[in-house]
């Protein structure tokens, strides 16, 4: 009974707390993880060839890190920020092997980058 109590507890806590903030202890702006994302600096590559040079770079390390058994055994949220960068930096490559600059993507590449490299350290 008392283990039964317990898991309610703990559910309405979750229930409580945005999902955000239970994914990110660093969470403290309610705008979103990417107040910078509007901003990316890859935005301001204007060779496409040497664009997709730094997103697939970007997507290598993001790649690497989410293989990695040490962050994703890891109790940060590196490998999260790690799948979500290798899969915005992947679909930004994508739009740029057809000559496409997706702003949106960009930013999320970028940005999901920085977040993974923030819990790294």
């Amino acid at each position: 009974m008392q283990r039964l109590a317990t898991m309610f507890s703990l559910a309405a806590m979750m229930a409580a707390v945005p999902a955000a903030q239970a994914a990110d202890p660093l969470y403290s702006q309610p705008a979103g993880y990417c107040l910078q994302a509007e901003n990316a600096q890859l935005l301001s590559i204007p060779d496409n060839a040497r664009l997709s040079t730094e997103v697939v770079r970007l997507m290598d390390h993001a790649v690497a890190v989410a293989e990695d058994s040490r962050w994703v055994n890891s109790s940060r949220p590196v490998f999260v920020w790690a799948s979500e960068a290798k899969a915005a930096c992947g679909i930004a490559y994508g739009y740029l092997k057809t000559e496409h600059r997706d702003d949106e993507f960009l930013n999320k590449c970028e940005c999901f980058h920085e977040r993974m490299v923030q819990y790294m350290n």
